[in-house]
């Protein structure tokens, strides 16, 4: 009797439906504005007179884009000498004598940019500093503005939070990004930076897993740089059963930007990707997450090879997040943002992050405000899943840690100075972070050149500071 009365009512059920047209919530959405589900899987770089006649086999081919990075203005004029003009190359080159990091671009990232409007072009305002682009750097800028060599206990070994530590394993990367807040020890030396070693070494690397051993609060190591994705193979699979052997270690990542600007190596690298694969499963035998945090930045760099690589390590069940950094020029509008969110949820990276910029040397023209931030999260909010909306963060200058963007005890923003605390951090101290100078009015912008000035602004914001968390 009661399964005939539920046939009965799921027919009932049925002959409504049938009969009653639905009520249109939201208007359909034509195909043709679902962007986010269509990653461009042409020959792009063929664009590029250099490669013309380089195929797909050659290009995803991880060797092959390592051999032709390009590291100086004069490989750049090399591969796109017929498509920028001699005024644009010059810039480039007197940009990268200003550059604190040293160039170093891949074939699929130059291939990605826009060469027809190469100063408006997202990709390259990354990663090729152009002269005429570049502003004075913020009076309060400093080299380590995080001050994460103070939290070190042993070189390249930051330990801020109670559970959590970053190892720097390494200081060189597949690519080198102009804003880089690592920049006092990633890449070669410039002209202005001399840089701190965390070179790859044996020796060190045992010094941080011996520290980590004799913390057994710590559960949580970020495996960074540099880069993870120069890591070898056999070095994966070192670290990797390292801290797996550690039974307070419940969790770590390794952070790589390389599934943004070199997704072929995820293809073609098999000892890499099988060594990552490795740990990953041997850590989740044992309860442990393993997986990794990657950095995209704009939708553009979303390709049908990233959506490739990114299926593998999906079908592998490695779990990977993305942090992106708030650019000028680059992502720091609504509809920019969203459309990187939907894409990066559709190949399965889950939006984790977005720094507003930290305070990197020459790279004041990149930096955005507080209030652009706080803005742009209002729009994410609501425009996709919630666990694929990405928190914005201000990693607070002096060591205070990432802190929720719109979390400030104080925000002039006349003077461009928010204060943060971090009372599980660092209890009872203020941490500023200051917007960029153009975003101020002139008079503004003059006292912060004025060393008076500057210190009764900032006075005066941290006393408010204390005020407002009263």
């Amino acid at each position: 009797m009661v399964t005939d009365n539920l046939k009965q009512d799921k027919s009932s059920l049925q002959v409504v439906a049938d009969e009653a047209p639905f009520r249109q919530v939201h208007e359909p959405v034509p195909e043709a504005d679902i962007t986010w589900r269509s990653p461009r899987r042409d020959a792009f770089w063929q664009a590029i007179p250099a490669w013309k006649d380089v195929d797909y086999d050659t290009f995803i081919d991880h060797k092959w884009q390592e051999r032709n990075a390009i590291t100086t203005p004069q490989k750049l004029l090399s591969a796109v000498q017929e498509l920028v003009s001699e005024e644009f190359l010059d810039d480039v080159r007197k940009g990268f004598g200003e550059a604190p990091m040293a160039v170093r671009i891949s074939p699929y990232l130059l291939s990605l940019i826009d060469w027809e409007k190469p100063y408006a072009d997202p990709i390259r305002r990354q990663f090729l500093p152009v002269a005429s682009q570049l502003e004075p750097d913020h009076p309060m800028l400093t080299l380590d503005s995080l001050h994460e060599q103070d939290d070190s206990p042993t070189p390249g070994l930051t330990h801020r939070y109670p559970d959590k530590a970053l190892f720097l394993t390494l200081d060189t990367c597949p690519v080198y990004c102009r804003f880089c807040t690592r920049s006092y020890a990633v890449g070669l030396d410039t002209e202005h930076v001399e840089k701190v070693s965390i070179k790859a070494t044996e020796d060190r690397w045992d010094r941080a897993l011996a520290y980590l051993r004799t913390r057994p609060e710590v559960e949580d190591v970020v495996i960074s740089g540099g880069d993870a994705y120069r890591l070898k193979a056999k070095q994966i699979l070192k670290l990797g059963h390292s801290l797996l052997d550690m039974p307070h270690i419940r969790r770590f990542r390794f952070a790589s930007k390389g599934p943004a600007i070199q997704p072929m190596k995820i293809l073609t690298d098999h000892d890499w990707t099988n060594a990552v694969t490795e740990i990953v499963e041997r850590g989740r035998k044992l309860h442990k997450e393993v997986c990794i945090h990657t950095h995209f930045n704009h939708p553009h760099e979303v390709t049908g090879i990233s959506e490739d690589a990114l299926n593998l390590l999906f079908e592998r069940g490695i779990t990977v997040r993305n942090q992106s950094v708030l650019q000028n020029g680059v992502n720091d509008d609504p509809a920019t943002m969203i459309e990187l969110s939907r894409r990066l949820s559709f190949i399965n990276v889950h939006p984790y992050y977005v720094y507003v910029h930290d305070l990197v040397q020459g790279t004041e023209d990149l930096r955005t405000t507080v209030k652009t931030a706080v803005s742009l999260e209002k729009h994410l909010r609501g425009a996709t899943a919630g666990f694929n909306t990405p928190t914005f963060v201000v990693d607070a200058p002096g060591g205070g840690g990432k802190r929720d963007a719109h979390s400030f005890e104080y925000y002039d923003r006349e003077t461009g100075i928010s204060v943060y605390t971090a009372p599980s951090v660092k209890p009872g101290a203020q941490f500023l972070y200051f917007d960029p100078l153009r975003t101020l009015s002139p008079s503004v912008q003059r006292y912060w050149q004025d060393e008076k000035m500057r210190n009764e602004m900032i006075s005066a914001a941290s006393l408010e500071g204390k005020r407002q968390r009263i």
